[in-house]
């Protein structure tokens, strides 16, 4: 039985995965990096330590300043979102409610820092909806270790196997399924390869279509 589910943020409930993709290549072009578009794709819920070692890795750059183009990102991306806003995911108020109403316990799983998933979460209205916000830095390893979902399992006070994940990406994926929770797959960027689908429990169109599963 499904006590909880715990939901990844950017790209599952919040349409700002399709920002990074563009917005990482700038902060690289900045610095004098070139990043394809397979690249920035491969960036997606990478969290400490392996981001910056993974940028390292590709571009054969022991000596990048991570933390330097990191910030620049993000403060890039932050001015275009003031300035476009934040668009949910089609299906996100619905299933939270359905969840909310059948007292289902509903979590956050994230790369973000708290400060900024705290911050999204408000702008747009869904900051109520949460039990727990668990941000990657809250843990040793991000995605895709369990890290980060073994974590939110402990603070619900619950076993992996008695909660869904529900990500978008594939780092987020083998994150959950490595943590023993079952993954459903709401893909936004790509779709999941052969070797993906081996993890899931299921994989929807839309968020909402996992009150059917539930």
């Amino acid at each position: 039985m499904v006590k909880a589910v715990i939901f990844d943020m950017d790209g599952t409930l919040i349409d700002t995965e399709k920002y990074y993709r563009i917005f990482w290549p700038m902060a690289l072009e900045h610095f004098g990096y070139e990043m394809t578009d397979e690249q920035a794709l491969s960036m997606r819920s990478l969290g400490q330590p392996y981001a910056p070692q993974h940028l390292k890795d590709m571009f054969h750059d022991p000596d990048m300043d991570y933390n330097k183009i990191r910030a620049y990102r993000r403060k890039i991306m932050e001015e275009h979102l003031e300035k476009v806003g934040i668009e949910l995911k089609p299906g996100a108020i619905e299933i939270l409610t359905y969840l909310k109403e059948k007292g289902i316990h509903r979590a956050i799983s994230t790369a973000n820092d708290i400060e900024r998933a705290e911050k999204y979460l408000k702008k747009i209205g869904l900051y109520g909806y949460f039990d727990k916000i668990i941000c990657a830095p809250m843990v040793e390893h991000g995605k895709p270790a369990p890290d980060v979902y073994e974590f939110a399992c402990s603070e619900l006070k619950l076993e992996p196997e008695e909660c869904m994940a529900v990500e978008d990406s594939p780092n987020g994926v083998k994150s959950a399924y490595s943590a023993g929770c079952k993954v459903v797959m709401v893909p936004d960027l790509t779709q999941p390869d052969e070797e993906l689908k081996k993890m899931l429990f299921a994989c929807v169109d839309r968020i909402d279509e996992i009150k059917s599963i539930v």
